[in-house]
């Protein structure tokens, strides 16, 4: 494989990564505010049982979409969802963010166990579906490489989705309080992934339009040197944004 492409492989996947990183953080404040009424040691039971069922559902739902991938009208969903989420969330995070505090105050019935345990599987699969589309999407443009297929899928794309995504649900089972006093230190960068989100929409909606069966947009800018000069200084610019932009708290202002 040429150096070349390595270098491209390896700069998604470290994005990939962080993406997952600061993505898996939000995640897990919600798990964990999902399973805190269970003592201690069913509480780790649900969200070992919980990630063991995503880390199985990514795994099958990446392997179906490999044979989706280059099919114009799925792309064109992924887009939507992506940029839909991406929306929905910095929306409520900034307008309807006191909305929610008030009825995050209300008392609400606790689930058993099992029904705690149902209830993290299903949050990790709609956490999965985001994940997953936004590392499609990201992975959409890089070249193929000689590896063998997996699923309808070049093996080298696979590999670099799959692994982005298993490193997500390390991080979200082990490192994700790293994450958590990140975000809260500066809270900018949570809205600035949901942003790096909606723009990995946008890059999808590219390739929806520049399809052979669609051709709204030519081909060849779909996939040109060009279109990925300028998604990726754009990424990095909302990044750089999430963090100087927001004033950081201090210890004190967290607590």
């Amino acid at each position: 494989m040429e150096l070349s492409i390595l270098l491209e492989y390896g700069w998604v996947l470290l994005l990939l990564i962080a993406l997952e990183g600061l993505l898996a953080a939000d995640n897990a404040l919600v798990l964990a505010i999902m399973v805190k009424h269970l003592p201690e040691e069913e509480r780790k039971k649900a969200l070992f049982y919980g990630l063991a069922g995503a880390f199985v559902f990514r795994f099958a739902s990446l392997f179906i979409i490999s044979f989706l991938v280059d099919v114009w009208q799925v792309q064109a969903i992924g887009a939507l969802y992506l940029l839909f989420i991406a929306i929905n969330h910095i929306v409520r995070k900034l307008v309807f963010k006191k909305m929610e505090e008030n009825t995050d105050k209300k008392e609400k019935k606790k689930s058993g166990f099992w029904g705690t345990v149902l209830k993290v599987e299903v949050a990790d699969i709609a956490f999965a579906v985001d994940s997953i589309l936004a590392a499609v999407a990201l992975a959409m443009t890089l070249p193929n490489t000689n590896l063998p297929q997996i699923g309808g899928m070049d093996g080298g794309k696979f590999l670099v989705i799959f692994t982005g995504g298993l490193v997500g649900l390390i991080i979200m089972r082990f490192a994700a309080n790293l994450f958590v006093k990140l975000l809260h230190s500066r809270p900018g960068l949570e809205i600035a992934a949901f942003a790096i989100v909606g723009w990995v929409g946008v890059k999808l909606a590219v390739l929806t339009l520049g399809h052979k069966d669609v051709g709204v947009l030519p081909y060849d800018f779909a996939h040109s040197t060009e279109w990925k000069l300028i998604f990726y200084i754009v990424l990095i610019g909302i990044a750089a944004a999430g963090w100087f932009l927001t004033k950081e708290k201090t210890e004190q202002q967290v607590a």
